[in-house]
């Protein structure tokens, strides 16, 4: 715990029951925020994502990267990507989301969103190669976005607004009851971009 981690707010649950979806709000200074939105736009490998669906092969608009400690291999719609090394605007981000969260991480999701068009299906962070109920902390950069929760039984649903330069941190049995997605809309002509660190699980 460092003096920085000791005069943000405490986080609020988003979730009411089976998990936690952590929410400290606005981490990271409107200088800090924009300087990193500028980076990882311009200076990180993005790739078209793409997924197997019905045995074809879609490609979306969104653009991903993947990024890691070491060159793991993650797998999610069926579709294997091999991570590159980390840069130090990257290595930075983590150590200052670590800082916060208390957590560890090895690995890191980006997600870049032209604009409100470009979205993300209800899914859950679940793939077998991730530690099981593992911390996931995910940042937001740029345009404001809807994000909701929905819980896997009852289908009650839990939506925020996630914040240019805030931190949303998922961890426990999160990923095994609830789904989450990022709905697409019509109101937002501005980019976003997600990082969701992560734990590749080395056994």
């Amino acid at each position: 715990m460092n003096l920085f981690s000791q005069l943000l707010k405490p986080p609020i649950n988003l979730l009411p029951q089976d998990g936690e979806a952590n929410y400290h709000g606005v981490v990271f200074s409107a200088e800090d925020a924009d300087y990193f939105l500028d980076y990882l736009t311009n200076h990180i490998s993005w790739k078209n994502d793409a997924a197997i669906i019905f045995n074809k092969k879609i490609t979306t608009k969104r653009k991903v990267a993947w990024y890691a400690s070491q060159a793991f291999d993650y797998t999610y719609s069926r579709i294997t990507r091999s991570a590159l090394p980390w840069t130090p605007e990257l290595l930075d981000l983590k150590h200052r989301v670590e800082a916060i969260s208390g957590e560890t991480f090895n690995s890191c999701l980006l997600n870049l969103y032209h604009s409100g068009d470009e979205g993300m299906a209800w899914h859950s962070d679940s793939e077998r190669q991730l530690l099981q109920n593992g911390a996931i902390a995910s940042v937001s950069l740029g345009a404001e976005r809807q994000f909701i929760f929905k819980h896997k039984n009852t289908k009650a649903t839990h939506a925020s607004v996630l914040q240019h330069g805030s931190l949303l941190v998922m961890k426990g049995v999160t990923q095994t009851h609830w789904l989450h997605r990022l709905p697409p809309t019509k109101k937002i002509n501005l980019p976003r971009i997600n990082l969701t660190f992560r734990t590749v699980a080395k056994s």
